[in-house]
């Protein structure tokens, strides 16, 4: 008789009919393990364990994981391709614990599916990864699918929090042109790095190629949207303080301010010391937080429109008196 009464609570507990704390862990669980698995990729290829194992699926010709031959880099690599079975089986159950509110919360479904399938597809581009020997397109091809996929995730994890319903913006509108401006500069700013980092001494194996660009050059050509994005953020900062707390506005933006600060901290230390492994690995894994804060940011753009009529107001009352 407890096993009979033990099924269905399980099964209410992964898939319920209404956000619970369970759908909420998952959605952190969706971001936390897709900005993770950034920084175990990137030790893989920060380590020279790129090639750790030879060949995809498979370690080896003739074994799935590694032998004691391959040493370090075998076991690194391993290990990393093992960590997506994990991202796999997050996906899964932060898709099953919405899935019934596909009716009420389509977005949900559609967000933690997609999340998903591009991991599946980042395993296999992984792969070719491998069979190319780590040519410097696919690998910055294999990044921006991870930074993609933390967007995603992110997407998902604020849409959890958020009130359903029809949306509407509810700031004014040089707030939220100000706002996707600051989107392209981020993405210009990460495109740039992935190109950086293809000419740059972490290539993932000694024999693998480089992209052939001027390090030095693109080091400066970095900096130009990353500041540009600087400036943009401390706009939008100082615009959110001048909106109602209830738009997750000032809070977002100062993560987004502060991971900023950070980032270009460590990208400062790390171009005058030399490029140290640790260093590269946090600028690497800050860079996809950095998507992550400006996702929320623009998804805290528009509110479900009994939350959105007060501040509606409060724009054309501003838009008449300017």
């Amino acid at each position: 008789m407890s096993l009979v009464r033990t099924r269905p609570g399980l099964v209410a507990t992964i898939m319920p009919a209404a956000i619970t704390r369970w759908t909420r862990v998952m959605g952190w669980l969706l971001v936390i393990t897709n900005i993770g698995i950034v920084g175990t990729g990137g030790l893989v290829r920060l380590t020279g364990s790129g090639m750790g194992c030879e060949t995809w699926p498979y370690c080896t010709e003739g074994s799935l994981t590694p032998t004691p031959e391959m040493g370090i880099h075998g076991l690194i690599e391993f290990g990393n391709r093992t960590l997506t079975g994990v991202l796999v089986i997050v996906a899964l159950l932060a898709f099953l614990s919405v899935i019934r509110l596909r009716a009420t919360r389509r977005e949900l479904p559609v967000l933690s599916f997609l999340v998903g399938l591009g991991i599946i597809v980042q395993a296999v581009v992984g792969g070719i990864t491998v069979w190319l020997h780590l040519h410097p397109s696919i690998v910055g091809l294999h990044y921006l699918i991870s930074a993609a996929l933390v967007a995603l995730a992110t997407a998902f994890l604020v849409r959890v929090y958020a009130t359903p319903g029809p949306r509407v913006r509810i700031v004014p509108r040089a707030y939220a042109i100000t706002t996707h401006v600051t989107t392209l500069a981020v993405t210009v700013t990460v495109v740039v790095g992935i190109l950086l980092t293809g000419a740059g001494p972490h290539a993932g194996d000694d024999a693998a190629a480089r992209n052939g660009l001027d390090p030095i050059f693109w080091q400066h050509v970095h900096s130009w949207p990353a500041y540009i994005t600087l400036v943009l953020t401390l706009v939008l900062v100082a615009g959110a303080v001048r909106l109602p707390r209830t738009t997750g506005l000032q809070r977002w933006t100062g993560l987004l301010l502060g991971i900023e600060l950070l980032q270009i901290a460590v990208g400062l230390w790390q171009a005058r010391t030399g490029l140290p492994i640790a260093l590269v690995n946090i600028h690497m894994v800050l860079a996809v937080a950095l998507v992550a804060a400006m996702v929320a940011v623009v998804m805290s753009l528009k509110a479900p429109l009994a939350n959105a009529a007060p501040a509606a107001e409060r724009e054309v009352a501003h838009t008449e008196a300017s």
